[in-house]
Order: C-alpha cells, then structure tokens, then sequence
C-alpha cells in the first residue's frame, strides 16, 4: 500500500536485540535497513534502540515504544532457539494479543526465500495496547523478506487499530 507523505501510517520504532552491538563491537546493519523499508512504505521512524539480549532490557524498551505511542514497533534479532534468543519471551509478556497468522507468514516467506533463521524463528506478532509489535529473525536477508511481506499486512492492521477499518463481527 503507497501513500504520499501527508497519508504517513504513523510512527515506528526500531528495536535490535544484539549484545554485540549493544557492547560496541560490531556495527548495526539491520536497523537502518528496517529504518529505510519503513520510511518507504510511510512511517516515520523514531529512531533506533539497541538493546542486550536480556528480558528485562527487551521488555523495557518495548514498553516505553508503546507507552510513547509508536504505532509500530520492530524487534530485530533474539528470535532462534539459543539460550540468548529470548525476544519472544520478552514480547509475550507486554502483548495483549498475539496475531499468530502474521508471525506465521513471516515464517514461511523466510523458507520460501531461504532465510533460515527466519523459517526457525520463533517471533510473534501481536498487539500492545494500541501499538503493533513484531518480532523479526535477525539476518539482512531475513529483514528484506519480512518487510516485504509486513508491508501489506501492516496498514491494514493499524488501521483496524486506529478504527479507519470497519471490522466485522
């Protein structure tokens, strides 16, 4: 869905959950690729937030996203299955509803697109008082196919969110 400038679909932030990055010692390439993607399919981007993997870092920069009101929040990374990957755990305990059809979308384009840390993601997708919150895996390639596949998927749930959509029953 294109929109100009003055339709933007409100503000986004950009969370990557890598203790590498957070401590200095590799540069950040997935925040300004998601950065970029979001600015093209209209959102203003906040900025980006990087944090440890640890629960409690990941819950709080969650929380404070939502309650700064971003429209949409974008974890990057902590989604495999190591004893660090722990944003899904993280995620789960600020949702108040999970959309368990986006997470799964995104899992299966990433097998389609062979990004297979996004096929064994175990990121969610759900809702956070007004705010969409989604868990992506944390490779480049991984980035680029589950922005491509959010970018349909996204307008329409903010806006259900915003009530510009009727919903029915």
């Amino acid at each position: 869905m294109e929109r100009s400038a003055a339709q933007r679909l409100g503000r986004a932030l950009v969370v990557i959950v890598d203790d590498r990055v957070a401590n200095g010692e590799v540069e950040d390439s997935t925040g300004p690729l998601v950065t970029e993607l979001l600015k093209e399919v209209g959102f203003i981007v906040d900025g980006t937030v990087t944090v440890h993997a640890d629960t409690v870092a990941i819950r709080n920069a969650l929380n404070t996203a939502v309650i700064g009101g971003a429209d949409l929040v974008i974890t990057v990374g902590g989604t495999g299955v190591s004893p660090r990957d722990v944003t899904p755990e993280a995620t789960q305990g600020v949702l108040d509803q999970t959309i368990p059809g986006i997470a799964e979308a995104l899992r299966s384009s990433g097998l389609s697109a062979g990004a297979l840390d996004a096929g064994v993601s175990r990121g969610l997708v759900g809702i956070s008082g007004s705010t969409l919150v989604v868990n992506l895996a944390g490779s480049r390639a991984a980035v680029r196919d589950s922005m491509a596949t959010l970018s349909s998927l996204v307008p329409h749930v903010i806006a259900e969110l915003s009530g510009e959509l009727a919903t029915e029953g």
